[in-house]
């Protein structure tokens, strides 16, 4: 699968369906999922009757991309794109820092103060970058990684662009060193790593989980092989 899936058309009003397809994908809550599907549909039928008069050749390549799309965005609902969610098996966040496009994962122990300020912030970016998975870890349940990752102070947050680890983001030094940053800060901050983007009328697909794992796991077992024993995936 590419990295990009294009959905742009010269009709205009083809365009602002994308952009209101766009607004449905990103869930409030539990309770949305079935609404979400129903606006799917609603846009869809739209769309179809706003190409009724267009170039059949156009039309057709209007409406692939945008099923396109709709299947990509609704996998990406499924693997829990636009929530801050947590994972507690090792080899479950291997495999999600090296499938998705971008990801950001927060090493956190439940009895520090701080750690809880940074799962408030995270929760408010969530929502707002639908392209990025952004997940935390607890880290008594994840020995090998804080191990190999070199974690000694929390909160961390480490931040994967396509398998690798991009940056690091280590207490709170980056963030003015006090508990009050606001969540802004913290979002520029990663824009700035590249972790997280505005979206535009393009959608970062799911990278394909089993050959991109496939392929990080082979970059380890060379580094294991010529003794290295960091973990990162530069």
């Amino acid at each position: 699968m590419s990295d990009e899936i294009y959905t742009g058309s010269s009709n205009p009003k083809v365009n602002i369906l994308t952009k209101q397809l766009l607004s449905t994908s990103k869930p409030a809550s539990s309770s949305r999922s079935d609404r979400d599907e129903d606006d799917e549909d609603a846009i869809f039928a739209e769309l179809e009757a706003e190409l009724e008069n267009d170039d059949e050749a156009l039309r057709e390549h209007a409406l692939k991309g945008l099923q396109r799309e709709m299947t990509a965005l609704k996998q990406m609902r499924e693997d829990m794109h636009g929530k801050y969610s947590e994972i507690d098996e090792e080899k479950e966040v291997i495999r999600v820092s090296a499938s998705e496009r971008r990801c950001i994962i927060h090493f956190y122990h439940s009895n520090f103060r701080r750690c809880a300020i940074m799962d408030k912030h995270l929760a408010t970016i969530a929502p707002k970058y639908f392209g990025t998975r952004i997940i935390r870890v607890f880290v008594e349940k994840v020995p090998f990684l804080v191990e190999k990752l070199g974690i000694k102070v929390l909160p961390c947050v480490i931040c994967f662009v396509d398998g690798v680890t991009k940056d690091r983001i280590v207490g709170f030094e980056d963030l003015g060193n006090k508990d009050s940053f606001s969540t802004a800060t913290l979002e520029l901050r990663l824009q700035q790593i590249g972790v997280i983007q505005k979206e535009t009328k393009y959608i970062p697909a799911v990278r394909n989980p089993t050959t991109a794992f496939a392929r990080e796991g082979r970059v380890r077992q060379q580094r294991y092989d010529d003794g290295d024993d960091e973990f990162d995936l530069d």
